[in-house]
């Protein structure tokens, strides 16, 4: 296990860079076959130094090195958006960086799908902790099977499914069949994100370790601590090691506690944020400080789609409250649970009760979706061009909270000190 922390502020990129090539000299990869998991561009860390930085060390060393984007169920990147994640020109691409291949993973393309293991009944049962019992097949991405080594490369943040992200979470969803990746998001909707987000352990964690369990190869990942393009500290190890330390950092950089909730927020989100699948991360790192009752504002006039994938199953269920879909699981067991999961997760907490659904939020959007698209799923609508960004910052003691780059930090009301 190695690690490189900042003892002030954070690193800079020769640090960076330097520690890369430690790890992968530690790690013995020479002769053989590596494939390298990154994110896509909707996650905040250094890609180009870290790309630069494991090209260098691995090309002269390695038989072969590639890479596969972690999707999960997110759009192809095109060759431009590829390169503009990795920081090279088209000129270093197919020279420099020829002999690396990079895939998209593509979840919903049998051909490129491996049946890893299947969970019986009881085994999902046992890690749900009693709120599923059904069978699936855990299916991977086939193509990590043509090498020896993985690396996992990927920073750490608070999340709404996995308590946080990172670690096992780029084998699923990130390179996973759809089957395994919709049970557990719908698991993490069980429990709620309120309960789950910024938990270091949780039934969904121990569910996709388990799986990753069963991936017969040398497994390395690199961890990162970040703030947008900032790196506060790296860890190197296996997944659940580096992951693990990675995790007890962020719980002390990425939670920030407020004294009070507040009846308006207004959450900005940043450009990576291109759809409601992504930007809704905005609500779910909020929900915890928003008053009962009061209104959580999506800012974000570059977004002009709900899902560029799952645009059209969100727009005929909408965005509702977990009790309302277990109310009525019949009318909805045609829906995959990550569709499920995600509107709950908009929606936040709330209670269906004798028909009438009470959301103890309520979620606006201030995008370029239009009034009517917002209406129809059940989401309020702002005209973002009316909302002066100036007019609410600085104005916490009135109740009203401002929050630039919303997403990767989780907020949560200070806990009452004991008497």
């Amino acid at each position: 296990m190695l690690r490189c922390e900042a003892t002030s502020g954070f690193l800079n990129s020769q640090q960076v860079y330097e520690f890369v090539q430690k790890a992968v000299s530690c790690a013995d990869l020479n002769g053989k076959k590596v494939v390298i998991i990154i994110p896509d561009h909707t996650r905040s860390m250094p890609m180009p130094i870290m790309f630069r930085a494991l090209a260098d060390a691995l090309l002269p060393i390695s038989k072969k090195t590639d890479i596969i984007i972690a999707l999960g169920t997110h759009p192809p990147m095109s060759e431009s958006m590829i390169n503009k994640l990795l920081g090279i020109s088209e000129k270093e691409r197919y020279g420099k960086y020829a002999k690396i291949n990079i895939f998209n993973h593509a979840w919903q393309d049998p051909n490129i799908l491996y049946p890893l293991c299947t969970l019986s009944e009881e085994k999902v049962f046992e890690f749900s902790e009693g709120l599923l019992k059904q069978e699936v097949v855990v299916q991977i991405n086939r193509k990590i099977f043509d090498y020896d080594s993985i690396l996992i490369v990927g920073p750490v943040f608070p999340h709404e499914v996995v308590g946080f992200s990172g670690g096992n979470k780029y084998f699923f969803p990130g390179i996973s069949g759809p089957d395994f990746l919709n049970l557990f998001h719908w698991l993490g909707a069980l429990i709620t994100n309120i309960k789950i987000n910024g938990v270091k352990n949780t039934p969904v964690r121990r569910l996709i370790d388990y799986a990753a369990s069963k991936i017969d190869r040398e497994k390395w990942c690199f961890a990162l601590n970040v703030e947008q393009d900032k790196t506060r500290a790296i860890y190197f190890g296996t997944p659940e090691e580096a992951w693990s330390e990675a995790v007890d950092l962020a719980m002390k950089t990425h939670i920030i506690y407020k004294p009070r909730t507040y009846h308006s927020v207004l959450a900005e989100a940043p450009l990576m944020y291109d759809e409601i699948w992504t930007a809704g991360k905005c609500m779910y790192k909020l929900e915890p400080v928003v008053a009962d009752g009061g209104e959580l504002i999506i800012y974000g006039p570059h977004i002009k789609e709900i899902s560029f994938t799952h645009g059209h199953l969100i727009r005929k269920i909408g965005y509702h409250v977990r009790d309302y879909f277990l109310a009525q699981m019949e009318k909805f067991k045609d829906i995959p649970g990550g569709i499920l999961a995600h509107s709950t997760h908009v929606k936040g907490i709330g209670t269906y009760i004798n028909g009438v659904e009470n959301p103890r939020v309520n979620v606006t959007l201030a995008t370029s979706i239009p009034k009517e698209i917002c209406e129809e799923v059940n989401l309020g609508y702002r005209d973002p061009t009316k909302i002066n960004i100036d007019e609410w910052k600085n104005r916490e003691d009135e109740g009203i909270l401002f929050v630039p780059h919303a997403g990767e930090m989780l907020y949560r009301v200070s806990p009452i000190p004991p008497n």
